[in-house]
């Protein structure tokens, strides 16, 4: 049996598994519409289990699958559920599906590129929890070229204004004089951009192209995004 934890209101699941809002889910209960197994139940509040059978008007319903979405960022949005001064990465979606899920872990509102986007609360914590050190690599254009210890002092860890403790080690690439690749595995505050800043360094433009071993599709434009399919959403699931 499913503990207390895993069970929802009936009025939750029914507004859910349909698309009703609360409120007329609440109105379809009251009026004897809704079935649990054989028992009809008057009562929103009711608790049952997410496998539970529910009828609606004798009409089979079930909570829809888990939702994981790849985003290309583009630049000026913010990575937030609601900002009073920018649009944020949610207008991209359709209302209904930006209602549904959250950010997993944030790119600053000049980052471009990989985002991911779930209702799968596990799954979002195996990619942003330190403990796991999922990888993440950018793309970096820089105002100057890099002294020739940068990539001893990004793997040896660089102590951030602020910070009380060094960063974990990091990878840095040089694919240009002033563009590198950058991969680390943990996510502090605008990081990337700390740690140039810790070298006397600027960041002039950023772009994440992968979380572990997912890469942005590239053929997504700015802007677009996409399911992932269920190999995809795997890949960061272990």
């Amino acid at each position: 049996m499913s503990s207390s934890k895993q069970q929802m209101r009936l009025d939750r699941f029914l507004s859910r598994a349909t698309g009703l809002s609360r409120k007329q889910a609440g109105i379809e209960i009251r009026k004897r519409r809704v079935r649990v197994g054989e028992e009809l139940v008057r009562d929103p509040a009711r608790r049952i289990a997410p496998d539970a059978a529910v009828h609606w008007r004798d009409e089979p319903v079930s909570l829809p699958g888990r939702v994981y979405l790849m985003m290309h960022k583009p630049a000026g949005l913010v990575c937030a559920r609601r900002d009073p001064l920018h649009s944020t990465v949610l207008d991209l979606l359709p209302p209904e599906l930006a209602a549904r899920v959250h950010i997993v872990g944030r790119l600053d509102r000049d980052t471009t590129g990989l985002l991911l986007l779930t209702d799968d609360g596990e799954w979002s914590h195996r990619i942003t929890s330190p403990r796991h050190g999922c990888a993440k690599s950018y793309l970096a254009e820089l105002a100057d070229p890099l002294p020739p210890d940068a990539a001893r002092r990004f793997e040896e860890g660089l102590m951030l204004r602020g910070e009380k403790s060094r960063t974990r080690p990091a990878r840095l690439q040089r694919l240009a004089e002033r563009k590198v690749r950058v991969t680390l595995h943990e996510g502090r505050y605008h990081q990337v951009r700390r740690m140039f800043a810790a070298l006397g360094n600027r960041v002039l433009s950023l772009h994440r192209e992968s979380v572990g071993a997912l890469g942005l599709d590239p053929a997504l434009a700015p802007g677009a995004w996409r399911p992932l399919s269920e190999t995809e959403a795997r890949l960061l699931r272990h």
